[in-house]
C-alpha cells in the first residue's frame, strides 16, 4: 500500500509531527494525537501509519514535553503558555487556516500521559472534540506528585490532591461530554488499569455513553500493546468522524 509522508513542522514556535496521507479522505479528516510521558509520537510508526493511510486520515502530533497536556504552566513546555492554550489558541487555528481542517473533523487520540490529556481536553471542550480515544490513559497521574521523582508535575501542583482535583475523572460534567469516547487499557498494565476502571465506572454511573476495551492484552504499558490496538483505534476514529459528518 502506498503511504503518505511524515514531516516535522513548526506551529507557533513548537514542533509538530505531521502525516499527510497519499490518499486523503475527500472530506478532510484528521487525528490530533497527544504523546505520552516519554515523548514518543506516531512519527514514522509503521503500524499507525498504515492505519492512518487506510482511512485517509491526516495526523498531527504536537510535542508537549512532560506537560500532562493541562491548563497549568509547565516550564519544560513553555514558561508562559499552557499546553491547552497552545492547542486551542494556536494549533487548531493553524490546522484550519493551513490545512482546511476544523472541528468536528478532528478526533483526539492519546497514549498514556497523552491518553488522559486527550480525554480531559474533550471533557473541557466536548463540542470542539466530539470524538476522543484514550489509549492506556494515565488518569491517576496525581499519584506521581510529591514522590521525589523530580518531575515537572511537582512544579505544576503543590500537592497530589490539587492534581487529583484536575484529573479526568473529576472533570466529567453530567450534561456536557463528548459524544464518542473510547477507552482502552491492557489488563496487564498494573500502573494504570485501575484508574481506567474507575473512570469507566463513573461514566457508567453518570449515564454518559462510552466504549471500552479492557480485555486486549500484549505486555502491559508498552508499544507492543499500543501498536496492537492501532487498527481498532483508527477504525473507531474513522467511523465516528463519519457519523459526526452526517450530524451536520
Amino acid at each position: 500500500m502506498t503511504t503518505g509522508v511524515w514531516k516535522q513542522i513548526q506551529i507557533a514556535g513548537k514542533t509538530v509531527d505531521l502525516y499527510e496521507p497519499a490518499r486523503p479522505h475527500a472530506d478532510r479528516r484528521a487525528a490530533l494525537h497527544l504523546h505520552g510521558h516519554g515523548g514518543t509520537t506516531l512519527y514514522e510508526n509503521p503500524v499507525y501509519t498504515a492505519e492512518l493511510e487506510k482511512h485517509g486520515l491526516w495526523c498531527f502530533c504536537p510535542h508537549g514535553a512532560r506537560s500532562w497536556w493541562g491548563k497549568r504552566i509547565c516550564s519544560e513546555f513553555d514558561p508562559a503558555l499552557s499546553p491547552v492554550s497552545y492547542l486551542i489558541d494556536y494549533l487548531l487555528p493553524a490546522l484550519k487556516n493551513n490545512y482546511g481542517l476544523e472541528s468536528p473533523r478532528i478526533a483526539l487520540t492519546g497514549i498514556s500521559m497523552g491518553g488522559q490529556g486527550a480525554l480531559r481536553l474533550s471533557y473541557w471542550y466536548p463540542r470542539i472534540f466530539p470524538v476522543v480515544v484514550g489509549i492506556a490513559p494515565a488518569v491517576d497521574y496525581y499519584r506521581w506528585v510529591g514522590q521525589g521523582l523530580g518531575l515537572p508535575l511537582d512544579e505544576m501542583y503543590p500537592t497530589a490532591e490539587s492534581a487529583r482535583q484536575e484529573s479526568a475523572t473529576l472533570e466529567l460534567h453530567p450534561l456536557n461530554w463528548p459524544r464518542n469516547q473510547y477507552i482502552l487499557c491492557d489488563p496487564a498494565d498494573t500502573e494504570w488499569i485501575d484508574s481506567s476502571e474507575r473512570l469507566i465506572s463513573k461514566l457508567r454511573s453518570m449515564g454518559i455513553p462510552y466504549e471500552s476495551d479492557l480485555q486486549t492484552s500484549n505486555g502491559g504499558h508498552c508499544w507492543e500493546y499500543f501498536n496492537q490496538v492501532a487498527p481498532q483505534v483508527m477504525k473507531y476514529v474513522a467511523d465516528k468522524l463519519e457519523e459526526e459528518a452526517h450530524r451536520l
